[in-house]
């Protein structure tokens, strides 16, 4: 598994593969699993289901690693839009933006100044943003954006992060983000690290989640715990229940087309759920990271074929 999921986050970066994907019916096919659809109005109508199931939904316009600073505030715009069309249909919807989508491989002034806008967009429609951690090196100038901006009263309430469990770092910059009272997702990490700056081994990840999970729960903020390992579902709420941690204050995310049973079966307990749903025409990085994650997804998708 650790070989396959090497392969399939390498063949994330891979240009010909993807520009066919991207813009055959086959590709339309696979991405339909894990991606609300190409449009804005897609992922919106797919909000409005979710929220009709009792959970909440960040919507994710995807791309990443833009080409300009013009690609930038494009990308930008389409937030936006969304925040105005999340507010105006009144849905149970925040977004998560990835800074390489905002400039930031050009200028990580451009991505602060753009990330900035959007956090005021939504404080005053009473909305929030999370900003997604990407890989290993962009780990630093995220964290520094995302507390600077942070640290200006009137974004307080609309600024939050991710955070990757199978990081060294991360206990340290938990700990850093807690003492700031920055909003935070845990996840455990989709992208390929080398072992000089993550855990190799999942029962290490694992352990470092659940740590993680406990430093959070404990905390007097509200965070997201982003996960589908029953395992670790099933640790955090052990201890939240030992230490008298109501559920209302934290919640659980998931993905979009990913254990639908038990986003259903959390909500039934009493707990918050989040699903995370993207949509987009540039599906194809996000699509492999997913079948990374999880390569027993790739079975799924061939019966799927096999039966078409």
């Amino acid at each position: 598994m650790p070989i396959l999921r090497s392969v399939l986050i390498a063949l994330s970066h891979n240009r010909p593969l993807r520009r066919f994907l991207e813009h055959s019916r086959l590709g339309a096919g696979l991405s339909s699993r894990f991606i609300a659809g190409m449009t804005m109005e897609d992922a919106l109508r797919v909000a409005e289901a979710v929220n009709r199931q009792g959970m909440a939904v960040t919507l994710d316009s995807l791309g990443e690693s833009v080409a300009s600073e013009t690609d930038a505030h494009r990308a930008a715009d389409s937030y936006h839009e969304l925040l105005d069309a999340i507010a105006a249909r009144k849905l149970d919807a925040n977004i998560s933006v990835k800074l390489t989508q905002m400039g930031l491989e050009q200028s990580p002034a451009l991505a602060e100044s753009i990330a900035a806008d959007l956090a005021r967009h939504a404080r005053a429609t009473h909305n929030f943003v999370r900003i997604d951690m990407e890989d290993s090196h962009l780990t630093q100038v995220t964290l520094d954006i995302v507390r600077r901006l942070h640290a200006h009263a009137e974004l307080r309430a609309a600024i939050g992060v991710v955070i990757q469990a199978y990081l060294y770092r991360s206990e340290a910059d938990v700990e850093q983000l807690l003492a700031d009272g920055i909003r935070v997702r845990l996840c455990k990490g989709a992208y390929n690290e080398p072992p000089e700056v993550a855990f190799p081994h999942k029962a290490q990840v694992d352990a470092n989640f659940i740590r993680l999970a406990e430093m959070l729960l404990e905390s007097s903020v509200y965070h997201a715990l982003a996960t589908h390992d029953e395992a670790m579902i099933d640790a955090a709420k052990r201890f939240a229940a030992g230490h008298g941690i109501d559920p209302s204050r934290f919640e659980f995310q998931m993905l979009y087309g990913v254990r639908r049973d038990l986003q259903r079966r959390l909500i039934k307990e009493g707990y918050k759920v989040r699903v995370y749903v993207p949509f987009g025409p540039e599906w194809y990085p996000y699509f492999m990271r997913r079948l990374a994650e999880r390569p027993a997804n790739l079975l799924f998708l061939g019966r799927n074929l096999f039966h078409a």
